[in-house]
């Protein structure tokens, strides 16, 4: 709940925490994993921003939260400007993202397409664009969006059900 606080208070407005630090922390408790085990490598902040496509904008979003909570791993992204750098296995760059959802859509698994924040008034707000099913459900399989080479790539390079024996890995 810190996090989502951090995030909250000095993130940009309708920014959330996504992907791996969601999934992890549903996984892990499913597992049965004491609070701290498993934790994952990064807490990944994001937000939509198309008016400021720059690195330095990032930079000091991630500034600020580093200073707010300097224990988290934080990786910021601006999912308004990844078509800038991300490329798929053919070297494809995606098209823009048009908000933050479909930001999130695009992003290799089902059980990873899940974003929450902590509003001003303490409710937890989710953008899970796949549903949460998935999420819950241990299910680990690509997204419609996934690039299924890199898809492929990630399942033997991450070895999710190594950490978490009870997934349903579903190949590409």
């Amino acid at each position: 709940m810190h996090w989502l606080c951090v995030a909250r208070d000095h993130g940009p407005s309708g920014g959330y925490i996504g992907a791996g630090a969601v999934r992890s922390l549903v996984w892990n408790h499913l597992h049965g994993y004491p609070i701290g085990s498993h934790a994952p490598t990064d807490i990944d902040f994001i937000y939509h921003d198309p008016t400021d496509l720059s690195r330095e904008h990032e930079a000091r979003v991630a500034d600020r939260l580093r200073v707010a909570a300097p224990d988290a791993p934080w990786e910021v992204v601006n999912q308004a400007r990844v078509h800038l750098w991300h490329r798929d296995s053919a070297g494809e760059a995606p098209l823009p993202a048009a908000s933050l959802a479909a930001g999130i859509a695009s992003w290799p698994e089902t059980a990873t397409c899940v974003a929450v924040r902590l509003t001003r008034d303490g409710l937890v707000d989710i953008i899970a664009p796949y549903g949460l099913t998935d999420l819950f459900g241990l299910v680990l399989r690509p997204s419609p969006a996934a690039d299924r080479q890199a898809y492929a790539s990630r399942l033997a390079t991450k070895r999710h059900a190594d950490t978490w024996p009870r997934l349903i890995v579903i190949p590409s």
